[in-house]
């Protein structure tokens, strides 16, 4: 039930106003992507993650622990992708995980997933450009003997992938696609390398000292599996990302659901190479607490003098990511401003139709998360540490509460709109959606039990109490029919901005507008 009254409508909970075909003008999207666009953007978001991360899961579980950790998340991806696939195809526009949570359990549903995913994306980003720094420092000091100050690099890095990311969606996905397959050639250079150079060995796999009445494959047991898994995502981490290109996909119906699957693919056989070879070469205990562990490797097996040249290599993997992370925060926010969640002007999107503004606050937020990590660092020393794991687990965090309300959003809707148009089924089914809900929720119970994680879970908790005590008291009185709101109120009959026009129901909500 809905009530009328003008230019607002009370519906759902909250109130919308009317926005008029201007407002929807100025917050425009290009189609610039094909699936080999979608791909790369995919795979890109996430290449990073075989370079540095994941490797902490070893020492947690060990590398039979963390191959464990690794089939179950690959279980997790596939029953998670080919949930999404279906939920985009149906509702083919940018919100992505913020639409199919509004459409299944309403605006504050909408709002508490999609703000879980721009809390991973902005604090992904973050975390990538830390690093990102720290490789192009070593560069520069070791190939031209200068070296600037982090903080520069941080503005150098986020100006940078800001112009590439405002220039326009088709640039962005042709950089992903040079990006992700130059990554994915250093890692089978470096793959061809530890197997034909005798580097790799077997034995290096199980030289972390088993505890009391354990084994070399689980050194510590059966238990520290649940604490490898948040590490394990990173081989994994930000293909979810691919709904948010939606309303730029030449063909999102087709496209995004087979970019999904080729994306899952290559990163599952790019993941497994380095996490057996990477291990076998400098292994499993060095391994465990590395901070550049495929640079370590290239170092095990060429010595130090390449360094330089290696680290270059690397970063391309780090560059690639933060290309991709980047846009999804934009699109994440761009969304959901458009709706009203957020502040309206971060939806803007000016000449090349790239939401630019919300790719400028968020890499403020970003950057001024790093500026924290110095801070802490410099009173006191050797807290830098902890503290760039604090960003990490907030992404990982918000990643998983995600996945775990999308995998429910998906359950919900099957049988909320049963009639609905969905143009590709998921082949896993409501199955699928459980098994990912399930995996989500184990290491969602991960975090708690682990003291590393606390720091991080107070961060984002005080992160959402803001964004949520802002919707309750502004925001939620002055939504928008953006086509993700549109969707949900209609029932799924509303399905594509593009074709049908970006105020269809504001005629049906509001009446006819009055002409001056």
């Amino acid at each position: 039930m809905s009530q009328s009254s003008g230019d607002s409508a009370k519906v759902a909970g909250a109130t919308y106003t009317r926005a008029g075909q201007d407002y929807f003008q100025k917050r425009t999207l290009k189609r610039s992507a094909g699936v080999w666009g979608l791909w790369g953007l995919a795979v890109a978001a996430v290449i990073s993650g075989d370079f540095s991360g994941w490797n902490f899961g070893i020492d947690f579980a060990g590398f039979g622990g963390m191959l464990i950790a690794f089939a179950i998340l690959v279980i997790m991806y596939y029953g998670m992708i080919f949930s999404i696939g279906e939920m985009a195809a149906a509702m083919p526009h940018t919100g992505g995980a913020y639409s199919f949570a509004r459409s299944a359990m309403g605006p504050w549903g909408g709002l508490i997933t999609g703000a879980a995913e721009t809390i991973e994306y902005v604090a992904t980003t973050a975390v990538i450009v830390f690093f990102s720094a720290q490789y192009a420092n070593f560069i520069t000091t070791e190939l031209l003997d200068f070296s600037l100050p982090f903080w520069v690099w941080w503005i150098i890095l986020y100006l940078v992938f800001i112009a590439l990311n405002a220039a326009g969606a088709a640039i962005s996905f042709k950089f992903a696609i040079v990006v992700s397959i130059i990554s994915i050639g250093i890692i089978l250079v470096f793959s061809a390398m530890a197997i034909f150079s005798g580097a790799f060995s077997w034995g290096a796999l199980w030289d972390i000292p088993a505890d009391e009445g354990q084994s070399a494959f689980l050194p510590h047991g059966v238990f520290p599996i649940l604490f490898a898994l948040p590490f394990a995502m990173w081989f994994f981490l930000g293909i979810e990302e691919l709904p948010l290109a939606a309303e730029e996909s030449h063909d999102p119906v087709r496209d995004i659901p087979r970019a999904g699957l080729w994306a899952r693919g290559t990163l599952i056989v790019t993941g497994l190479l380095v996490l057996v070879l990477n291990t076998g070469v400098i292994g499993a205990a060095a391994t465990g607490v590395s901070l550049e562990p495929l640079l370590d490797g290239f170092r095990a097996i060429v010595g130090d003098g390449a360094a330089a040249v290696l680290a270059l290599f690397a970063l391309v993997g780090l560059l690639a990511s933060l290309q991709g992370i980047m846009f999804a925060y934009g699109r994440n926010m761009y969304s959901l401003s458009r709706a009203g969640y957020y502040p309206k002007f971060l939806s803007l999107t000016g000449k090349r139709q790239t939401p630019w503004v919300a790719l400028i606050v968020g890499a403020v937020i970003g950057f001024a998360a790093l500026v924290l990590i110095d801070v802490v660092t410099a009173l006191n020393e050797g807290a830098g540490a902890v503290a760039g794991a604090v960003v990490l687990n907030i992404a990982v965090w918000g990643a998983v509460l995600a996945y775990l309300l999308q995998m429910i959003s998906f359950i919900i809707l099957r049988r909320k709109f049963p009639d609905a148009a969905r143009p590709y089924l998921s082949p896993w089914g409501v199955p699928g959606a459980i098994a990912a809900a399930v995996i989500a929720a184990l290491i969602f119970v991960g975090f708690l039990l682990n003291p590393t994680f606390l720091p991080a879970i107070i961060a984002i908790g005080i992160v959402y109490v803001v964004i949520l005590v802002g919707f309750a008291l502004f925001f939620r009185h002055r939504l928008v029919l953006s086509p993700e709101e549109e969707y949900a109120l209609s029932g799924g009959t509303h399905r594509d901005p593009q074709a049908e026009g970006y105020d269809v129901m504001e005629t049906e909500l509001f009446g006819e507008e009055k002409k001056p």
